[in-house]
C-alpha cells in the first residue's frame, strides 16, 4: 500500500485547488419611511397566527398592495418552525387572492421555512414548481436559495432536497451542475442525494453521466455504500460491460472480486482509456487509502497506464516492483506487454513473453492471441499468425474479426494460400465467428487474383444467404475479380445491382470496368461508362487508361 502511494505521484504531478466560497446575505435594514409597512407586516402576521381564513384576510387586507419585497418580509417574520404553516398559507393566499406572481425570492424563503419545519412534502412541491418554471435558468434557483440561506436560519438539507427534486424531475444535467456548484460554495450533499441522482440517471440509460457522478463522489470523499454500488453494477449490466470487467479482474486477481472492487476498477480503467491520467491516479490513490481497491489491481492499472502512454520501461519497473512485493504475475499484465511489443514490431520479444506466461502457469486469453495474430500479420510473419489462430481454435477460442481480417489482408492472401484461409473461416463460423464485409471482401479479392471465378461468386451468394448485405467494399472486390477473370457481363450485372440498391458507384468501380472494356477492344462501352462516370461528378485517376 505504502509503495503504491509513492508510485502514483511519480506517474503524474497533481495540484488541486478547491476554494470554498459561501455566500453571505445580510438582512436589509429598515428605514424610517417603512414604519407603516412594518405595521402592515405585523398586522398580516398576527391575523395569520389567529387563524383567519382567506375570506377574512381578503376583507381586512383587500385594499393593501403587495409587492415582492413586502411578501418576502412577511415570510421572514414567519420563519420560525412554529409559524411555518402560516407562512405557507400566506404564500398561497397572496398568489391566489392578490393575483401576485411570486418571484424566486418568495419561493426560496418559503422553501427554507418549510424545510426547517420538516414539512418536506410541501417544500418539494414548491421546489418542483419553481424548477419547472425556471428550467432554462441553470443556477437561478440555487443562487436564490443561497442568498436567503442565512436570513432564514436554514440548514443544508434544503440543498439535498433541491438536488433530489432535480433527479425526480429527470433534470439530471442541471442537477449535477448544481451539485458541483454547491460544492464550490461550501455545501456538500448527503450520500442519499448522490444515490438518488445515480439511481434516476442510471434508469435513464445516461451511462456517461452515471460514471461522472460516481467519480465526483470519490473526488469529494463522499464514498459509496451498498446502494451506490448496486446502482453502478446495474449500469454495468445495462451497458453490457460487466462481464468484461469481471473477466479482467479474474485474470489479475485470479479470484472473484467484490462488487465495489469491480465498480472502482471499471471507473479507473475508463478514466485511463479517456486519457485522463492525472485524474485517474488521484482517484486511485483515494481508493487505496480507503481500501476500496486491491493492491495487485492497482499495480496492474498503473502498468496499463504506463504502457498506454508509451513508457514501457517504467511499466516493467512497476511490474517487477509488484513481484518483489510478493504479488503473483498475472495474465492481464503479460498481455499488456505482449501487445506493446507486437505494436512495435518486436515479435521475438512478444513470443518470449508468451512462453514465459505459459511457463508461469498463466493461460493466454482471446486478447493475447488477437494481439499476436495482428502483430505477426503486420510484420509479414504469415505462418506464425496462422499457428496462433489455430492454437486459439484448439483452446475453444475464436479470433476477433479485426485480427482475422488483418491476417487475411496481408501475406496470407497474397501468398496464394487463400484456400487455407477460407477453410479456416468455415471452421470459425461453425464455432460462432461472425465475419463482416471486410472478411468477405478480402477473400473475394484473393480468389479474383487467382482467377477462381466460381469461388468469387460463391462467396458473394454466401453473404446474401447470411443476410450480410454487400456494400461498396465487397462490390469493388467483386467487380475487380470478375473483370480479372474476363467475366464482364457478370461485372455489369453487379453494377446494375449496386444502382438498384442505391449504393454509390465509386471511381474505382467505373475505372475497373472502363479499363477492362478498353483492353478487350470495346471502346464504345468504355466511352459510355467514362461519360457516365464524369456525369456523376467523378474524376478519372491516372489508373484510367481510356480517355475519349
Amino acid at each position: 500500500m505504502a509503495l503504491l502511494r509513492r508510485v502514483i505521484p511519480s506517474l503524474v504531478s497533481i495540484t488541486t485547488n478547491n476554494p470554498t466560497r459561501i455566500t453571505h446575505v445580510h438582512r436589509p435594514q429598515s428605514t424610517v419611511g417603512e414604519a407603516k409597512s412594518n405595521s402592515n407586516i405585523n398586522m398580516v402576521c398576527e391575523s395569520l397566527r389567529r387563524g383567519l381564513n382567506w375570506d377574512a384576510l381578503n376583507k381586512r387586507f383587500g385594499s393593501l398592495e403587495f409587492s415582492e419585497s413586502f411578501v418576502s418580509r412577511v415570510l421572514l417574520e414567519l420563519k420560525k418552525p412554529v409559524d411555518a404553516k402560516w407562512a405557507l398559507g400566506f404564500f398561497h393566499w397572496s398568489a391566489q387572492c392578490k393575483n401576485l406572481e411570486h418571484g424566486e425570492a418568495s419561493y426560496c424563503i418559503t422553501i427554507h421555512i418549510l424545510v426547517g419545519a420538516h414539512l418536506l412534502m410541501d417544500a418539494r412541491s414548491l421546489l418542483e414548481s419553481t424548477l419547472k418554471k425556471n428550467a432554462r435558468s441553470r443556477f437561478l434557483v440555487v443562487d436564490s436559495l443561497l442568498s436567503s440561506y442565512k436570513i432564514t436560519g436554514s440548514n443544508p438539507h434544503v440543498f439535498d432536497l433541491l438536488v433530489q427534486t432535480y433527479s425526480k424531475l429527470r433534470m439530471f444535467e442541471i442537477g449535477f451542475d448544481v451539485c458541483c456548484y454547491l460544492e464550490e460554495h461550501g455545501f456538500s450533499l448527503s450520500l442519499i442525494s448522490f444515490n438518488t441522482l445515480l439511481h434516476f440517471v442510471q434508469k435513464s440509460d445516461n451511462y456517461p453521466l452515471v460514471w461522472k457522478i460516481y467519480e465526483h463522489m470519490i473526488r469529494v470523499r463522499k464514498y459509496p455504500n451498498e446502494v451506490s454500488v448496486n446502482v453502478m453494477i446495474s449500469a454495468l449490466c445495462k451497458e453490457g460491460a460487466l462481464q468484461k470487467f469481471v473477466d479482467m479482474l479474474d485474470r489479475i486477481h485470479e479470484k472473484r472480486c467484490s462488487p465495489v472492487v469491480i465498480v472502482n476498477t471499471c471507473m479507473i480503467f475508463r478514466m485511463l482509456e479517456e486519457g485522463r491520467l492525472e485524474q485517474g491516479m488521484l482517484i486511485l490513490k483515494r481508493l487505496l487509502q480507503k481500501n476500496m481497491i486491491l493492491d495487485t489491481i492497482s499495480y496492474s492499472l498503473i502498468a496499463y497506464a504506463k504502457v498506454k502512454y508509451g513508457t514501457l520501461d517504467s511499466a516493467w519497473e512497476v511490474y517487477e516492483e509488484m513481484l518483489n512485493r510478493g504479488f503473483h504475475p498475472n495474465a492481464f499484465v503479460y498481455t499488456l506487454f505482449i501487445g506493446a511489443h507486437c505494436a512495435g514490431g518486436r515479435i521475438e520479444e512478444a513470443n518470449k513473453l508468451m512462453q514465459d506466461m505459459e511457463n508461469a502457469g498463466l493461460m493466454p486469453y482471446d486478447e493475447t492471441f488477437n494481439l499476436l495474430i495482428a502483430g505477426c500479420s503486420k510484420a509479414g510473419r504469415l505462418e506464425e499468425g496462422l499457428r496462433f489462430c489455430e492454437r486459439m481454435m484448439e483452446r475453444g477460442l475464436i479470433p476477433s474479426c479485426w485480427a482475422f481480417n488483418l491476417m487475411m489482408a496481408g501475406n496470407l492472401c497474397e501468398s496464394g494460400v487463400v484456400k487455407r484461409a477460407n477453410k479456416m473461416l468455415t471452421l470459425l463460423i461453425d464455432k460462432g465467428f461472425v465475419p463482416d464485409e471486410i472478411t468477405y471482401s478480402n477473400l473475394i479479392a484473393s480468389y479474383g487474383k487467382l482467377g477462381e471465378i466460381q469461388q468469387v461468386l460463391k462467396l458473394y451468394y454466401e453473404m446474401e444467404y447470411r443476410s450480410l448485405s454487400p456494400g461498396l467494399l465487397v462490390f469493388e472486390s467483386l467487380i475487380r475479380g470478375l473483370c480479372q477473370c474476363g467475366e464482364l457481363e457478370q461485372a455489369e450485372k453487379c453494377l446494375r445491382i449496386m444502382k438498384d440498391r442505391s449504393i454509390t458507384v465509386s471511381a474505382c468501380v467505373y475505372e475497373t470496368l472502363i479499363n477492362s472494356y478498353f483492353e478487350k477492344g470495346d471502346e464504345s462501352r468504355a466511352s459510355q461508362l467514362y461519360n457516365e462516370m464524369v456525369s456523376t461528378g467523378l474524376k478519372p485517376s491516372r489508373a484510367c487508361v481510356f480517355h475519349p
